[in-house]
Parts: C-alpha cells; sequence; structure tokens
C-alpha cells in the first residue's frame, strides 16, 4: 500500500536584528503566488510556489515578541522577499522565536546583516548592505493581504555589476602587462 504524504518545503529564512528591526529574508529565486502575513503577536506566515513545477513552499512560524504590523514592510524581488519587521518594543531579542529550543534548519543567521548589540549604533546606517533591495518601493505588510508580486530585475543588475569587474580587472591586467613591456624595452634600450 502506497502512502502519498505531501512534505511541507521550506526555503531558507535568514534573520538579523536591531533593537527596534528584524530584517527577515527569505531566498527563493522566481516565487510566484506569494503571500506574505504577519501579525500583532508575532505570527509570521509565508507561501508560495517556485520552479517550473509550481513546488509549494511555506513557513509558519511564532516570532519572539510582539510586532508593529502597521511600520512593517515587505518587498517581493526576483531572487527573495525582504521583510522588515517594526518590533513592538525597542529591545534585543535573545533569538528570532518564540519557542525555546532547536530553531528549524531552513532559519539561518544573516550575517551580511547582522550587527552585535553593542555595534549596533557603530554599523547601522546608510551605507549598510542590503543586497540591492529598492527600499522606496517597500508595501507594507502584515493585514493578510496577499502581496502582489513586483519584477525587480535584481538580476540584470548583479550581471551588470559584475562585467563591470570583470573589465576592471581585465583593464589592470592590460595596464600591467603594457607597463612590464616598456620596463623590458627601457632596459634592452639601456
Amino acid at each position: 500500500m502506497a502512502m502519498n504524504y505531501t512534505r511541507i518545503r521550506h526555503p531558507t529564512l535568514k534573520w538579523a536584528q536591531r533593537d527596534d528591526l528584524l530584517y527577515i529574508t527569505i531566498d527563493l529565486p522566481d516565487a510566484k503566488a506569494v503571500n506574505l502575513k504577519l501579525e500583532p503577536e508575532g505570527k509570521f506566515y509565508f507561501s508560495a510556489t517556485s520552479g517550473a513545477d509550481n513546488i509549494p513552499y511555506e513557513i509558519d512560524i511564532n516570532l519572539y515578541d510582539n510586532v508593529n504590523v502597521d511600520e512593517s514592510k515587505a518587498n517581493v524581488g526576483s531572487r527573495n522577499i525582504v521583510y522588515i519587521v517594526k518590533k513592538e518594543e525597542s529591545k534585543w531579542w535573545s533569538r528570532l522565536l518564540k519557542q525555546e529550543g532547536r530553531t528549524p534548519t531552513f532559519i539561518k543567521v544573516d550575517w551580511n546583516k547582522w550587527v552585535d548589540e553593542d555595534e549596533q549604533d557603530e554599523k547601522a546606517g546608510p551605507d549598510m548592505d542590503y543586497d540591492d533591495v529598492n527600499f522606496s518601493s517597500l508595501n507594507l505588510g502584515g493585514g493578510g493581504e496577499e502581496e502582489e508580486e513586483e519584477d525587480f530585475d535584481d538580476e540584470d543588475e548583479d550581471e551588470s555589476d559584475t562585467v563591470t569587474e570583470e573589465e576592471d580587472t581585465q583593464e589592470e591586467k592590460e595596464e600591467e602587462t603594457i607597463n612590464a613591456s616598456s620596463q623590458v624595452e627601457a632596459k634592452a634600450k639601456a
């Protein structure tokens, strides 16, 4: 007798915090039918499909403490979903989830955005790296409303940056070769 179990798939969720904010990044390229829900008591729900087979993904967690839904914002990009959650009280959380014990394997610390509590004032600022997210277009989150998917073409920008870096590196190598050749020629003439 064959049993058909539908296994819930979880995309990787990365998180970081400040005393007043929580940064949640869900890595799920080409997410479709994105549904985000954030409740004041800290209930966070995400569902979407991805891939040619429209594989369903879901995250259903209870955050450590209460949040301010009205001041929280979400952005659905082509590679990930970024949610900036405003904490109800400005205080450092000892963990992401309300329940104690082992953290699920799909939840990771976002070391690119992480700042220790005692270093917060030094590093938090306008030069912070947010993976090229366009924060001017963030939507207000919460209320159980389905978020509309927006195409920000993050990949195109990254590719052009990579090409530019490669071209710069190639130009530097060519200059070094020219300089080395000039030095050899100068020594040969002397």
